[in-house]
């Protein structure tokens, strides 16, 4: 899926949404705005994309109530200020929006939460990016270590061409909140496949052992839950550069939630999934069964680790046998395990036999 909305298309959009509302009211009915339940017992698997979409499931904000009433104003307020923002070439955090509507009476969002949700709503409907409203978020994306080279544009409007390995320092390359063609160009590369990491320490690990360099690998550091700049960084690299993609996460339910993320789609973005979600990408580790065969020190799980395990068996993304069987096997063991419980047996065990094994049985 590539961007679709210039600015004047994207503006169009939003003005669609202003004149279905203003179409009802001359007609004297109450405004309205329809969007997708956004849980999880409204995602089906898009066999066609591979990913997971909202379903048909839907609910209807109308303004006869106060509630829904303040939400379509805020929407309105919230047009504005993109429209104004795409007029003057100007961009937002949305931590810098949500300040903003202080400003707009009765309209004003009561917290960030909410304003992040509308902005979301406001995709769905408009079917554009929150890129394409200027709007950034305050997270950092991710870094990137190997031999792969990209052209980026900086703030002059000059293209910088950048190789992830020889022109950064030991933090690596720093993925920028817009990842798309106007922004961001995939150059060339000389590596066999991507390895994104959830920790920092064991990216830096990895970094420091020359794992990139001895096993042709891009290493991506995920920050934790990754952010849509990074997930989508990893599905281009995936798609354009034919690159299979492999997950080394910590071996507990919120690690599994981030790979759904990566290569299901997350429930929260599932209006953008094919956009976001990488459908062929790995997961490479901690797994429940490495704890046992690996003999990791790991903690016991605790009362919300158990809740988010039993909820993940009813996720429609955690379906398939493998999935059922590493769940219900780490609900059986009451363990968990970080990444670095490697370091058990040394601290270049996790580069010389951990992750060699476990690619080795990949194929890679």
């Amino acid at each position: 899926m590539s961007r679709m909305h210039d600015p004047e298309a994207t503006k169009a959009a939003m003005h669609e949404v202003v004149e279905e509302m203003y179409n009802k009211m001359v007609k004297g009915d109450p405004p309205t705005m329809t969007l997708p339940v956004r849980t999880k017992k409204n995602i089906q698997f898009d066999e066609k994309l591979g990913v997971y979409k909202y379903g048909k499931r839907s609910s209807v904000r109308n303004a006869t109530d106060l509630g829904s009433a303040k939400q379509l104003l805020r929407a309105l307020h919230v047009i504005e200020f993109i429209d104004e923002m795409i007029d003057n070439g100007k961009s937002s955090t949305l931590r810098e929006m949500y300040y903003i509507s202080e400003a707009w009476g009765h309209g004003k969002f009561n917290t960030q939460n909410e304003s992040n949700n509308l902005a979301e709503d406001l995709e769905i409907v408009t079917r554009c990016l929150r890129e394409d409203f200027k709007l950034r978020p305050e997270e950092d994306g991710a870094r990137i270590i190997g031999n792969l080279t990209l052209r980026e544009k900086n703030r002059r409007g000059d293209w910088m061409t950048i190789n992830a390995r020889d022109d950064v320092g030991d933090s690596g390359y720093g993925v920028p909140y817009n990842v798309e063609l106007e922004k961001l160009e995939l150059d060339t590369h000389d590596i066999d496949f991507i390895m994104a990491i959830e920790t920092g320490g064991m990216f830096d690990r990895l970094v420091e052992n020359g794992f990139d360099e001895n096993h042709r690998c891009g290493l991506v550091h995920l920050k934790g839950q990754p952010a849509r700049s990074t997930r989508r960084i990893i599905k281009r690299m995936n798609e354009e550069w034919d690159l299979p993609v492999v997950v080394f996460l910590d071996g507990d339910p919120w690690s599994f939630r981030i790979f759904a993320s990566i290569a299901y789609g997350a429930i929260k973005t599932a209006h953008i999934s094919e956009y976001l979600a990488t459908p062929t990408a790995s997961y490479l580790g901690i797994t429940a069964d490495d704890i046992l065969a690996y003999d990791l020190p790991a903690d016991d799980l605790s009362n919300k680790d158990i809740e988010a395990l039993k909820a993940e068996l009813s996720d429609p993304r955690f379906a398939d046998h493998a999935w059922q069987d590493q769940i219900n096997m780490m609900l059986d063991i009451n363990k968990k395990a970080e990444q670095q419980s490697l370091a058990k047996y040394g601290l270049d065990y996790v580069t010389d036999t951990y992750l060699p094994e476990k690619l080795a049985e990949m194929g890679l």
